[in-house]
């Protein structure tokens, strides 16, 4: 993997997008050339429409990546990724045409766009149909050499065979006597020199998994492996970077502590959040207010009560503050204000509110509370008190999610649908840990744009 900004990108779904763009652009050539052949124009040379082309390719490339072309299910199936890749493209071509009204340059090319937008899905899933067991081979994955062979190196084996892993498991070597968790696993005593037997199996990276460190911890081999090149890595941070959460199974309070995130320089990407926060949220409020208006006249002829509800919840610092939202449910919802969790096919749920809960107009009113500074467009999701204190004292670390500013949408959000158990609590917790660790403007611009994947494709919404 590739770390880009903090988050790690797979070397398969690097390459892939470097392909995309390039077959972007030449569809993007083709299609000029093709029309000009048809009215009988002469043909340029290229640089003279550099600003189209690139304007069509970057459109749909970004599209692209909001649609979750470049997600697991779409590397592992070319009939899925041919789907998202006319929504992509249809997404691109909306926006060429939106821009041709805007810039002259492009007004001459909107017809051109549209043979573009022909030719992009055909020559893009012909790459994924020639590319796609190139890149699902082991030429594309890391060689694993785990160090354990007890439950912990099983959960490696485990996320080591699920489809559309990045690596692959060349070895287990048990450290102790006591390890048996995983069949065909060497004991180290076996092993002249484990640096030797790394070398053997050209493994790329060494992971420990050892069920208990004191006195099984080899540190003159692994000093060894480490300055022949071979990176060396705990379990936690492997799982990390494999997922893209925080494993609370494995994560400890020296782990958090000792390993690279929760930095302190994050003043000028604050600033610069905080300002895109203001700057789209105003904007946001005067493109939806006639949305909002229409959904509460809605509301308000459905069922009794205000079309507005407003609702305390826990935000930065643990600091209380009011969300106001578009009334999803009956106004009796709550007996005594007691915190329910939503469960699926609620009843109390209303026949509008089902409607805006899918496709997330009851959000829409968030904005205002962004642009007052209590929460951004991207962050954990807040809860409520009742439940946070709950959560607080059955899950580990819990509370540090409350070190970053509470957000409409976030990385649980997008990779996790919603939950309403202490199972569910957990795995968003995860991911909320990995989002507040790693965060960098450059996640917070991935994590938007795939939220356009959730609006397209709702699921989980209660």
């Amino acid at each position: 993997m590739i770390r880009l900004f903090k988050h790690y990108v797979p070397h398969a779904v690097l390459l892939l997008g470097l392909v995309d763009v390039v077959l972007l652009a030449c569809a993007a050539e083709a299609s000029w050339v093709l029309r000009a052949w048809q009215i009988g124009m002469t043909i340029t040379p290229v640089t003279s429409r550099i600003g189209p082309i690139l304007t069509f390719t970057g459109s749909v490339e970004v599209a692209m990546i909001a649609v979750g072309v470049y997600g697991l299910d779409a590397l592992q199936s070319v009939r899925f990724a041919c789907v998202r890749v006319m929504v992509a493209t249809a997404l691109g071509l909306i926006f060429v045409s939106v821009a041709a009204f805007v810039s002259p340059g492009l007004t001459l090319w909107r017809s051109n766009a549209l043979y573009a937008a022909l030719i992009a899905p055909t020559v893009l899933t012909m790459a994924r149909l020639l590319l796609g067991s190139a890149l699902g081979s082991e030429s594309f994955k890391r060689r694993v050499l785990v160090l354990g062979a007890g439950d912990r190196a099983a959960r490696i084996k485990a996320l080591a065979d699920r489809p559309g892993a990045g690596f692959v498991v060349c070895g287990f070597v048990g450290m102790t006597n006591a390890e048996s968790a995983v069949r065909g696993a060497i004991h180290r005593d076996a092993i002249e020199s484990l640096s030797d037997h790394v070398v053997n199996l050209k493994a790329s990276e060494v992971v420990l998994a050892l069920e208990e460190r004191r006195n099984a911890l080899p540190l003159q081999d692994l000093l060894r492996i480490k300055t022949t090149g071979v990176h060396v890595n705990d379990l936690s941070s492997f799982l990390e970077r494999e997922t893209g959460r925080v494993d609370l199974a494995t994560a400890s309070h020296s782990w958090l502590i000792f390993s690279d995130g929760f930095t302190s320089g994050r003043m000028i990407s604050t600033a610069a959040k905080r300002l895109f926060d203001i700057l789209a949220s105003g904007l946001l409020l005067v493109i939806a207010s006639p949305v909002m208006l229409l959904f509460a006249v809605l509301i308000k002829l459905e069922s009794k009560g205000p079309a507005f509800y407003r609702q305390k919840r826990v935000g930065l610092y643990g600091e209380e503050f009011d969300v106001i939202k578009l009334r999803s449910m009956r106004q009796d919802a709550e007996v005594a204000g007691v915190a329910v969790w939503a469960q699926e096919n609620d009843p109390r749920v209303t026949r509008i509110g089902r409607f805006i809960r899918t496709v997330r107009i009851d959000e829409i009113p968030q904005v205002w509370v962004v642009l007052k500074g209590k929460m951004s467009f991207v962050g954990p999701r807040p809860e409520r008190m009742q439940f946070v204190t709950d959560l607080t004292q059955q899950l580990p670390f819990y509370a540090e999610r409350h070190m970053v500013k509470p957000g409409i949408t976030g990385w649980a959000q997008i990779n996790y649908p919603y939950g309403a158990s202490l199972e569910d609590a957990r795995n968003k917790l995860e991911y909320d840990l990995y989002y507040a660790k790693n965060y960098t403007p450059f996640l917070d611009l991935l994590i938007l744009l795939q939220t356009v994947r959730v609006l397209l494709w709702p699921s989980g919404a209660r």
